[in-house]
């Protein structure tokens, strides 16, 4: 077998064991690796109805064929779980040397499940696994963790780590290495329910290639292209360029999706950034684009250096009414730091704002446009002290606690915070945020590529819009199997087709651009599939309800509606064209035409155990989690 070794590693952190087991040759071409085999692998290893912080709940780390290769942006690996925001399925992807250390360890995917006595690392060197004591880490920042773990095991061993957000439950942690995340969906906080605060990998195996000399050729030649018009702005500006053009578009979400432009972004934009705050610019693991902007980080934290993206800038900046670049920096950092999703941060901290200033939070000195306020509650939310303890559940479960109309205005769909993309002036995206399988996403689904083209009209979206919406999430869901930046779309002339010859060099398959488009199909399908088993009806399939009443009033998207009719409609035209039922399953015809009738028998028993257990509640039984009595106080 080429370019796989065939096997992932499974570790039970209770008591202690680990087994290799055998990935069928079949498997991983239907799955290919990366968020396909994770979404498999998933289905396979959770019981339906698991609690995502139940010790039986399990943690994947999984990898893909193209990590080790010279092929650029291929140290990735996606983390898979059912998260504990959305209590749906969560891919989580990024990119570093962990990913090439832990392919080299010799597995295609690493399964945790049960948790540990007490609180512990988990180190793997060439596929022997140990459970070791941590107690000193417990607490530590994310970057210190790491650090202090890698020069206690050597330069050999390259670490992904828990924040103390992560070690206190808080349902958007993240898991980090080497300054980067695995952001969204809370599955830090799985890790740290396990007790495990870091896994460290180290290995000498290495995979065979089919055709060595045709990958390195492939691999100079998608290099040789990275560097041109497609991948410009990476470059030069990073995704912080975004926020101004987003300004001008109308599309720039400013305090908690009230208003569609920031009178503030000037000061906030990347290239006034650059000029007065950057200090670097770095790649990650075997790139060629070097996307990473880093900033110096001076005054309210302690000073420092982060790297910044769009999301980050517009989550903590306009959407919180923030113009001062060295507090969203600030704030970012201390992100990082504590190891929490700066979106879902940011959002629910909007979300807050907003509701002090309705009157439905007691008098917290949260407001929009107050620096320490913003900065009050990011602490808080890592600690999980005072109000920090009800935002730490994200804003749906807060909406829910806080009561009245707060759930009309709580930015998520499915629990899972919007990102930076005002849906009511980009209409397709506002199906791709509907439709998600891991809520509202721009990775997931890529439809505002559609709305920033010729091909629709991003104030008025139609049936058609399904199609397109269609397209781009098969393109995500074949990027993040084999793995590949999404920052290479732009590069590929048929990203179908090319993919098709990158992999056949890699494993030594005949692979097609029509096989290519079945598996992403199926990945998409295998995710709707583990979600209706987990509860999913097609009333999560919506936004809320300030995106489907209230008109834009700002810029160039002035007057701009989204109707809850013509949502409807597109959503009715998005299943058909995935060829689902009018309610949004998969039919079992399709089950079976997509080879996911395995899926279904695996969880069979699991299903009908669920069907009496409380975790058949849907999204409208929702009940708020527990929260400590100060955060209770502080809603009335």
């Amino acid at each position: 077998m080429f370019g796989y070794h065939g096997r992932y590693l499974r570790v039970d952190l209770t008591d202690g064991s680990s087994e290799l087991v055998p990935l069928a040759e079949d498997v991983l071409r239907r799955f290919v690796g990366g968020a396909g085999l994770g979404t498999y692998l998933l289905h396979r290893e959770a019981s339906a109805g698991v609690d995502p912080f139940s010790p039986s709940a399990p943690l994947i780390v999984v990898l893909s064929p193209l990590v080790g290769t010279p092929l650029t942006t291929s140290a990735k690996f996606a983390v898979v779980a059912k998260s504990p925001l959305t209590e749906r399925l969560c891919d989580a992807l990024s990119s570093s040397y962990f990913a090439i250390a832990a392919k080299r360890a010799g597995f295609d995917a690493l399964v945790i499940v049960g948790a540990a006595e007490s609180v512990s690392v988990l180190v793997i060197d060439d596929g022997v696994a140990s459970i070791r004591p941590a107690a000193e880490l417990w607490g530590l920042p994310a970057s210190d963790a790491g650090s202090r773990l890698r020069t206690k095991l050597g330069p050999r061993f390259h670490v992904a780590v828990i924040g103390p957000a992560g070690e206190r439950l808080v349902r958007f942690a993240t898991i980090s290495h080497e300054a980067r995340h695995a952001g969204r969906g809370g599955l830090g906080a799985v890790m740290g329910s396990k007790r495990l605060k870091a896994i460290a990998v180290a290995g000498t195996q290495r995979v065979e290639l089919a055709d060595a000399d045709s990958v390195l050729h492939l691999a100079r030649e998608l290099s040789a292209r990275s560097f041109g018009p497609a991948t410009a702005k990476y470059r030069e500006l990073g995704t912080v360029a975004n926020l101004l053009a987003f300004n001008r578009f109308g599309t720039l979400p400013t305090r908690n999706f009230r208003e569609n432009t920031f009178e503030d972004a000037e000061s906030l934009a990347g290239e006034n950034l650059i000029a007065a705050r950057q200090v670097a610019r770095k790649s990650c693991a075997a790139c060629t684009i070097g996307c990473e902007h880093i900033y110096a980080v001076n005054g309210l934290v302690p000073a420092g250096q982060v790297r910044m993206e769009y999301e980050s800038l517009f989550a903590l900046g306009s959407l919180c009414g923030i113009g001062d670049p060295a507090v969203v920096l600030a704030a970012a950092k201390r992100c990082d730091e504590l190891g929490i999703d700066t979106i879902s941060a940011g959002a629910t901290i909007a979300f807050a704002m907003e509701c002090a200033e309705r009157g439905l939070l007691a008098d917290s000195g949260l407001r929009f446009g107050r620096p320490q306020a913003l900065l009050d509650a990011i602490e808080q939310i890592g600690s999980r002290s005072g109000l920090g303890d009800l935002l730490a559940e994200g804003s749906r479960r807060a909406a829910v606690a806080i009561g009245g109309d707060a759930p009309d205005f709580a930015p998520h769909v499915k629990g899972l915070e919007l990102p930076g993309y005002e849906p009511r002036a980009l209409q397709t995206m506002a199906l791709g945020f509907a439709v998600g399988s891991r809520g509202a996403d721009h990775n997931r689904s890529g439809a505002y590529e559609a709305d920033f083209s010729e091909r629709t009209d991003r104030l008025n979206g139609t049936a058609g819009s399904a199609v397109l919406a269609v397209e781009t999430e098969d393109r995500a869901a074949l990027l993040d199997s084999l793995i590949l930046c999404k920052f290479l779309r732009g590069v590929f002339g048929d990203l179908f087709d090319e993919s098709a010859q990158l992999l056949a060099a890699v494993t030594g398959w005949s692979v097609s651009s029509e096989e290519l488009h079945e598996t992403a199909r199926r990945v998409v399908a295998a995710k709707k599939l583990f979600n209706v088993r987990e509860g999913w009806t097609a009333a999560e399939d919506t936004l809320p309800r300030r995106f489907l009443t209230a008109a834009l009033s700002g810029g160039v998207a002035a007057g701009a509606r989204l109707t809850r009719d013509r949502l409807d409609q597109m959503i009715a035209a998005y299943y058909a064209a995935r060829g689902w039922r009018p309610d949004g399953t998969v039919p079992d015809s399709l089950v079976a035409d997509l080879q996911l009738v395995e899926l279904i028998e695996s969880s069979a028993v699991g299903r009908a155990a669920k069907q009496t257990s409380a975790g058949e509640q849907t999204v409208g039984k929702l009940e708020p989690c527990p929260t400590t009595i100060s955060a209770r106080a502080a809603i009335s």
